[in-house]
């Protein structure tokens, strides 16, 4: 398996949540506990054969950071992208320690309407998990494009670069993807219980989408698409 098979979700590296989750919840904070209940699985499918998405490989993706940095994955990430875009409310600490303004996640509707801490992994990984606010995300988008995170020539293997599966099909990395009329943006989306969020930058037009919510998806992602959909072109 390579980096780029985590990348683009065609590795077969599998999925975090399920019953092992449910199980080991309180006890998976760090990425080598991730590892340590995972590692040992075989693989769901051979590498480049099929799509799926995988968040164990992005867990994986975070532990090569860390032996290839020799720091842990949020120190990495606060001396390389957080400090340097100016991204100050944002983070993976645990969901136990109080933070200032951080919402709380609300599952369900309505008469069924509750928190959704008892779900919820114990603090953000490199699968996802953190916090953070639209202001921090559009931060992330300047220091991006102005490529004072990546060099521009990173930046354009990103947003044009993948794989292709053993049938042909290519499939780029997971770093945005098109909306027709709106065009080509880069980004990405994610919910849990509880959360949903999307940031979406488009990359001819200059427009940035980005919705946060602290309820079950596709709440953001609603907005988020209903908004892009109606963008100009450029």
């Amino acid at each position: 398996m390579r980096v780029s098979n985590l990348l683009t979700h065609t590795g077969g590296a599998g999925d975090i949540f399920g019953p092992d989750f449910d199980a080991h919840r309180t006890t998976l904070r760090d990425l080598s506990d991730y590892v340590d209940l995972y590692g040992k699985r075989p693989l769901e499918f051979a590498p480049e054969t099929r799509f799926a998405y995988s968040n164990y490989g992005f867990i994986l993706l975070g532990r090569i950071v860390e032996e290839v940095s020799g720091i842990p994955y949020d120190a990495y990430l606060q001396r390389n992208i957080f400090g340097p875009a100016g991204m100050h409310s944002t983070g993976n600490l645990p969901e136990s320690d109080a933070l200032p303004r951080r919402a709380v996640a609300y599952m369900g509707f309505e008469a069924n309407l509750k928190r959704a801490d008892a779900t919820l992994p114990v603090r953000g990984t490199s699968a996802g998990g953190g916090y953070s606010t639209v202001g921090d995300f559009n931060r992330f988008v300047d220091a991006l494009v102005s490529h004072r995170l990546l060099r521009a020539e990173t930046l354009q293997k990103l947003t044009s670069g993948g794989v292709k599966t053993a049938d042909g099909q290519f499939l780029p990395y997971d770093f945005g993807g098109s909306i027709e009329g709106a065009g080509h943006f880069i980004g990405h989306g994610g919910g849990a219980p509880g959360m949903n969020g999307e940031l979406m930058h488009f990359l001819d037009s200059g427009y940035t989408v980005i919705v946060l919510a602290n309820r079950d998806p596709p709440v953001a992602s609603f907005i988020a698409s209903f908004t892009a959909n109606r963008l100009p072109a450029n």
